[in-house]
This record gives C-alpha cells, sequence and structure tokens, in this order.
C-alpha cells in the first residue's frame, strides 16, 4: 500500500511540476515538495532536493526544445543565469528573519497571478517586436532583472521560474515562447546547482521517490515542451493561463491540507 502510494503521488507530482516547467518554466519545487511533505510525509530538505533534481532534466530537455525551434535567447540568458545565481546567495543571507509561511503563500500567490493574467492579458509580443531593443540596453535589463529573481528564489526559497517568466515578458518585452525558452535554460542550471547543494549538505534522498519524480516530471516537461512550440500564441497563452491557475489552486489546496 506504501509502495502504491508512493506512486501515485510522485506521477501526479511529476505530472504537474513537467506541465509547469514545460509550458511556464516553473520551477518543480513549487508543486513537488508540498505533495511530497504532505502525502508521503517526506522531511522538507529532502523533498526540495527531490524537487530540484527533477527541476534539472526537465528544464533542460524543455530548454533543448524550445532551442531547437529557436525559442532561446542564449546570450541574454547566460547573462541574466549569472546575476541569478549571485544574488540567490545574496537572498539567502535575508531569508532567516522570514517566517516560512510567508514564503510558501509568495509561490502559491505568484502562480495564481500569472495564470489569471496569461488568460485575461495574453502576452502577444513579436520576435520582430523584439529586435526593436537595442543590445546594450537588453543586457543591461537581463543583469538587474537577474539580480530581482535571484534575490527573490534565495530569499523565498521557491517562485523564481514564475518571477523569471512575468520579468522576462513585462519588462524585457519577449515574445512568450523565447521567455519560457531562455527561462527554462537558466532553471536548469540554477536547479542543478540547488541540487547538488541539497545532496551535499543533507545526503541523497530515497532512491525511489527520486527516480519516480524525475521520470514523471521529464516526461510531462517534454510532451509540454512539444505542445507549446507547436502551438500559437493565443493557444499556448491559454493553455499556460489554465495549466498555472489549476497548480496555484491545487498548491493551495495542498497546503491547506498539511
Amino acid at each position: 500500500m506504501k509502495l502504491f502510494l508512493e506512486i501515485i503521488v510522485c506521477f501526479f507530482a511529476g505530472l504537474g511540476a513537467g506541465l509547469g516547467t514545460g509550458f511556464a518554466g516553473m520551477s518543480a519545487a513549487a508543486v513537488i515538495s508540498p505533495m511530497l511533505i504532505t502525502f508521503l510525509g517526506m522531511p522538507a530538505y529532502e523533498a526540495v532536493g527531490v524537487a530540484l533534481a527533477s527541476d534539472v532534466l526537465a528544464s533542460a530537455v524543455s530548454a533543448y526544445t524550445y532551442g531547437k525551434n529557436k525559442n532561446l535567447d542564449i546570450k541574454n540568458g547566460f547573462v541574466m543565469m549569472m546575476s541569478v545565481l549571485a544574488f540567490t546567495f545574496v537572498g539567502s543571507l535575508v531569508a532567516s528573519k522570514a517566517p516560512n509561511s510567508t514564503m510558501g503563500s509568495f509561490s502559491t500567490v505568484m502562480t495564481l497571478f500569472l495564470g489569471i493574467k496569461f488568460i485575461l492579458r495574453p502576452v502577444m509580443t513579436t520576435k520582430e517586436n523584439m529586435s526593436f531593443v537595442s543590445a546594450k540596453k537588453r543586457l543591461a535589463q537581463s543583469v538587474l532583472c537577474g539580480a530581482a529573481v535571484g534575490f527573490i528564489c534565495g530569499f523565498i526559497g521557491a517562485g523564481g521560474g514564475m518571477m523569471m517568466l512575468l520579468l522576462l515578458t513585462g519588462v524585457l518585452g519577449y515574445e512568450l515562447k523565447t521567455a519560457v525558452g531562455t527561462s527554462v535554460f537558466i532553471m536548469t542550471f540554477t536547479a542543478l546547482t540547488g541540487a547538488l547543494s541539497h545532496f551535499m549538505i543533507g545526503g541523497m534522498p530515497r532512491i525511489l521517490p527520486l527516480l519516480l519524480c524525475i521520470a514523471s516530471t521529464l516526461l510531462w516537461a517534454r510532451v509540454a515542451a512539444r505542445f507549446a512550440n507547436k502551438a500559437s500564441a493565443a493557444t499556448l497563452n491559454r493553455a499556460i493561463g489554465i495549466v498555472l491557475t489549476i497548480l496555484g489552486a491545487a498548491i493551495f489546496a495542498v497546503n491547506i491540507w498539511k
């Protein structure tokens, strides 16, 4: 019975995380962690490590899919990633002053907010519009936005993918597919850094839930990324909005259950 429960929980956790990653560059930690903690009784630190490890391959395969379809800005993505990693440390120094409930609530509210936002106010920017921004301005924006995301990632512990998508579309003016592709590219390396840190400090988690979550997240991220790159902008906005709204509501429900 316990084995069956682990398989079911890990499958649905990976389903939600994979769809969120492939469609919107969402961090798997926002979905997997609360489900493992609530339904399997896994220690929080171990659950976050499993979620981050699941995020690595899911984000990598999503980034590959978006890149293959020319929906990835590697140059500015790399700059933003370095800024994110640097300021994650700064955010972590301040994080001890914030209560855990505030951190969890932020991630849930951000997911719900973005879901509703993409339904009511879709991002219809085109790649032609993106070309009007100078390379120097975009580089500066990448550094500043990366600093903001990194600080929030380190301070809150989650929500980095959601913040990145919001800033890439709202501030940097990215077309939606390029924004998601660049976001998952960055999240691949931030998740890898986080996962390795968790395993070095807390040790390896139990292998079965780790492998189940990685496999399920990878599968559904691949499915979502393939669909997203073939969809029209209007369809993708609706899909992202619906997925994020459902995931936000589900995370809220899990937190209430907990």
